[in-house]
């Protein structure tokens, strides 16, 4: 068996899981940076007045995003439920079928900070043995040469550690964008599901959230 080529393969897998954490990395801290933002700034111009997606203003509107998918789909469906408790479901099944998209990808992220270090952890034990492979077979004639095989095979262990290390520091910050996105988007859902409701309809009370549902007392 050819240790030499399954320690280069776990290089191989490692430099692959780093370009693929580098892949979501930016392509996620884009993703929340911009949700993060758009949230903000319709959650400052949606007022309880605001029943229609056309009032809110035109820079808000122009291109399609996740606070603003959440909060249309609402004020469109809103005055076609006859009573608060369907306004209560119909809030709930579209934070459900939206929220998938805050959490895509970052599965890989994490799975990589797990697989990164044993990963390294395999390459080390590969090149190990194949330095004493190699030693059984020529003897210990240059020294030299042992201690650089051996700090090969242990740069497979630092070059994982470093591939979990900024993977998780970068895992843990998105999880609190997350969080800060999730508090929004459900501020968003409070106030487009308040205000009026045709006349045919019952008069909307007030929302709460409790335990990260909406609750309409």
């Amino acid at each position: 068996m050819n240790m030499q080529l399954f320690h280069e393969l776990a290089f191989y897998l490692m430099y692959a899981c780093a370009a693929l954490a580098l892949f979501v990395i930016v392509e996620r801290g884009i993703f929340y940076n911009y949700t993060l933002s758009q949230a903000i700034k319709l959650e400052k111009a949606m007022t309880h007045a605001v029943q229609n997606i056309n009032e809110l203003p035109a820079e808000l509107t122009a291109k399609a995003n996740l606070p603003l998918t959440l909060v249309s789909d609402i004020l469109a469906e809103k005055h076609n439920l006859t009573n608060n408790k369907d306004l209560e479901d119909y809030s709930e099944s579209v934070y459900i079928a939206n929220r998938g998209e805050i959490q895509h990808r970052i599965w890989i992220l994490d799975t990589i900070v797990t697989a990164a270090p044993l990963l390294g952890l395999l390459g080390t034990i590969l090149g190990i043995i194949d330095t004493f492979k190699a030693l059984a077979v020529s003897g210990v004639s240059d020294p030299g040469q042992v201690s650089q095989g051996i700090g090969t095979a242990l740069y497979a262990t630092a070059l994982g550690i470093g591939i979990a290390v900024v993977g998780m520091f970068f895992f843990n910050m998105f999880q609190e964008r997350i969080e800060r996105i999730n508090d929004h988007l459900k501020v968003l859902m409070l106030r487009a599901c308040v205000g009026r409701l045709d006349s045919a309809h019952a008069n909307t009370k007030p929302v709460s959230i409790e335990t990260g549902k909406l609750h309409i007392a």
